[in-house]
């Protein structure tokens, strides 16, 4: 495209002067506690041989995905909230941007993923040690980075693409499609439908699946008579509900509504998935997991 601004403004969170100190330690402490939350929960899951089965393995991907985007977007926002130099680079904008949509991807289909072993694990268990056997689960891992990585080079495609000539600034805390498109000064109509018609197929594909594994899970679990095995299967599935709802909920809000609505609200709906939810997961899956805690509680008797 047409770039003749070298670059751009993000206008940040806020423009409140008294309000970007106290944002800024608590952003830090968030991004402090997803790094030593999710990289604890891969280390303690590669040295706990109890913990080598597929769901902890997607689990470790998943973490990744979740301290790769947060790293993406964190730093660089910690940053213009500490010395208020808010500018970026063009070359800065669309890298920040495609990492982003690489691994918001990612996590959708790792999600799908983890939902599909769930499934296996509950409805169909004697089948479970081939249908989810360790070549399979690398297959899905590499389906989901393979997509994730196509899917992203669309993206920034659709959202660089055009001639951009108007105001540098940027109403977001990090590069997303929406507010670099409104810089636009061709016509960004097909880049909008692009961007929406892969978010569709992205979103919607994964949470079908999630919805159709949880289905089958819901009906063969009310189909137990043993209420202590009723209970385990939810306990066993509870956690990567919540992660799901958590994450879908404010992806859908933002990426799943026309352009014309997108509007202040986007920025607390993209804290709450760029920020919070990676720092959530950690203590989703742990906190009520009897396996992660006995395999920390091993940790800590070696220690």
């Amino acid at each position: 495209g047409n770039h003749t601004q070298p670059r751009l403004i993000l206008l940040g969170i806020t423009d409140t002067p008294w309000a970007q100190a106290p944002l800024f330690y608590l952003f830090l402490l968030i991004y402090m506690i997803t790094l030593v939350g999710n990289m604890g929960l891969m280390v303690l899951v590669w040295v706990t041989p109890s913990l080598h089965t597929p769901m902890y393995f997607f689990l470790t991907h998943l973490s990744l995905a979740d301290v790769c985007y947060s790293t993406v977007i964190s730093p660089k926002m910690l940053t213009d909230l500490l010395s208020g130099n808010k500018t970026i680079s063009w070359a800065g904008c669309m890298t920040q941007f495609h990492l982003f949509a690489l691994f918001v991807t990612a996590e959708c289909h790792l999600l799908a993923a983890m939902a599909y072993d769930r499934h296996v694990a509950i409805c169909h268990p004697l089948s479970y040690v081939t249908a989810v056997s360790p070549r399979a689960c690398w297959q899905l891992v590499a389906w989901s980075y393979l997509v994730a990585s196509l899917s992203a080079l669309i993206y920034t495609g659709c959202t660089f693409g055009g001639s951009f000539c108007g105001p540098r600034r940027v109403d977001h805390f990090f590069c997303d499609a929406s507010p670099v498109l409104r810089l636009a000064c061709s016509d960004t109509r097909g880049s909008e439908v692009a961007i929406f018609a892969l978010a569709v197929a992205n979103g919607l594909g994964t949470s079908l699946v999630i919805l159709l594994s949880y289905g089958r899970v819901l009906h063969t679990v009310l189909g137990m008579r043993s209420a202590p095995s009723r209970a385990r299967a939810f306990r066993t599935c509870a956690s990567h509900l919540v992660s799901v709802s958590l994450f879908y909920g404010t992806l859908f809000f933002m990426y799943l509504q026309p352009a014309s609505r997108h509007g202040s609200r986007d920025k607390v709906a993209s804290v709450f998935y760029t920020v919070v939810s990676p720092m959530l997961n950690p203590f989703i899956y742990s906190l009520r997991n009897k396996e992660v805690k006995a395999a920390l509680g091993k940790c800590r008797r070696r220690m």
